[in-house]
């Protein structure tokens, strides 16, 4: 740099308006239309940021600085940054553009005139706003019923994402909670899929799922008896709900039952079936259903009757 601009530097750490004397005599003389600069602009995370800065044919110097650092001086660039260049359509406007815009751009941003008379800057603050993002979520889950559970979702964004929670139910209702959702005491109906849903209005929110499986012992809760005729089929019939799954076990009194000549034990998932082939006098009685995890059991009592004529 000569050495009479190197001087000139120094001068402009006392008062920036003095690095005008940096830019060539040659530049068009031109003023800027304080009315129409911005104060505020608003930007999103990677796009493209203009701050306009309109002059005429009043002013002999402008530049433009980031806080104290100088960016451009005349048509001069001293920003090192690639992203940034000059927005010079006609003689009318002197603006800034910044290419794939971070964080690290926001701040004031001063456009600085110079007339014959005075010195005057129009001045804009640039805010950069980042989309919504789910950094950290619960991992999927399996809890006993009657467990306190608590679900984390945390999310970063300018401005705050506000955190909102949904059980993905019929209803799909609202729950209370923000970045932890707390579930005292969980009850079998609120197992499922949760959603964690980030949003700021910068972009479309984001949204991450955990899944919940809620053990409980089996509760059996429909059986089927049956009334045979002798050397009919008899089917008797026991529906039970659980998790995990049970496991399922006949009796006729106390012995258990199992697949032998004439007696077939079906299971369905959650349904099993008792089918006696051939049904003789002494089929007839009471059979026990009874239906087992690791969390509990129980039992019921079915009946083949006898067909009364």
């Amino acid at each position: 740099m000569p050495s009479g601009r190197k001087s000139c530097w120094r001068d402009l750490q006392a008062s920036f308006f003095r690095l005008l004397c940096l830019i060539p005599t040659g530049f068009p003389v031109r003023s800027v239309d304080m009315q129409r600069a911005t104060d505020n602009i608003t930007i999103r995370q990677g796009d493209t940021a203009i701050i306009r800065c309109y002059v005429d044919d009043k002013v002999s110097k402008v530049a433009w600085l980031n806080r104290s650092n100088i960016i451009f001086a005349g048509q001069d660039k001293w920003s090192l940054d690639p992203r940034v260049d000059l927005v010079t359509k006609g003689q009318l406007e002197y603006s800034l553009r910044i290419q794939k815009v971070d964080v690290y751009d926001e701040g004031s941003y001063t456009c600085s005139i110079q007339t014959k008379q005075q010195s005057k800057t129009s001045q804009v603050h640039l805010i950069v706003q980042v989309p919504a993002n789910i950094y950290k979520v619960s991992e999927d889950i399996i809890v006993n019923e009657g467990s306190n559970v608590t679900l984390t979702c945390l999310a970063s964004g300018r401005p705050d994402p506000i955190i909102t929670w949904r059980l993905l139910n019929p209803s799909a209702e609202p729950l209370d909670g923000e970045e932890y959702l707390d579930i005292i005491g969980i009850m079998r109906n609120q197992a499922g899929r949760y959603e964690c849903k980030a949003s700021n209005d910068v972009a479309t929110p984001d949204v991450k799922y955990v899944n919940v499986v809620v053990n409980y012992p089996p509760t059996i809760k429909r059986t089927q008896s049956s009334e045979t005729p002798v050397g009919r089929l008899g089917t008797l019939q026991c529906d039970a709900t659980a998790v995990p799954t049970p496991e399922f076990e006949w009796y006729r009194d106390d012995k258990r039952l199992s697949n032998t000549q004439g007696i077939n034990i079906q299971i369905h998932g959650m349904t099993t079936v008792l089918m006696i082939a051939n049904v003789t006098e002494e089929d007839y009685g009471n059979y026990t259903c009874v239906a087992s995890n690791r969390l509990g059991v129980q039992n019921a009592s079915l009946f083949l009757y006898k067909t009364v004529p």
